[in-house]
């Protein structure tokens, strides 16, 4: 049997969590309430996160505006939508969930604008 110790982020307890794996089944212990048990079983099966960057703006007043992917991603993608974020830009003007890569990594989760940026005055 194998032990993994977390910490959950399924709501502001934090709860530590113990999560026991043998052959399929997975048991969890040391969550207060049932998003803890989610949290738990998804994160030692198929992980995933959001990820947040910055892109580069052209013809605006600032250089680069913030970014996210509009869901979670497998997290073995990160490095990869990383590198496609890297090499991404955007002309100004910039609306708060404009699309700024349509299938980032090939994980079919958009990245999307977090902040309106207006064109250069």
């Amino acid at each position: 049997m194998e032990v993994k110790n977390l910490t959950c982020i399924g709501c502001p307890m934090g709860c530590f969590l113990t999560v026991s794996i043998e052959d399929d089944r997975i048991g969890v212990e040391g969550n207060t309430c049932p998003r803890g048990a989610d949290y738990a079983k998804k994160e030692v099966t198929n992980p995933t996160r959001i990820v947040t960057s910055s892109v580069r703006v052209n013809g605006a007043d600032i250089a680069r505006v913030s970014v996210k992917t509009a869901s979670d991603i497998p997290k073995g993608k990160i490095f990869d939508c990383m590198k496609e974020i890297s090499a991404a830009q955007m002309d100004a003007p910039v609306s708060i969930g404009d699309v700024v890569i349509e299938n980032c990594a090939g994980t079919g989760v958009a990245v999307i604008a977090t902040k309106n940026v207006p064109c250069k005055k």
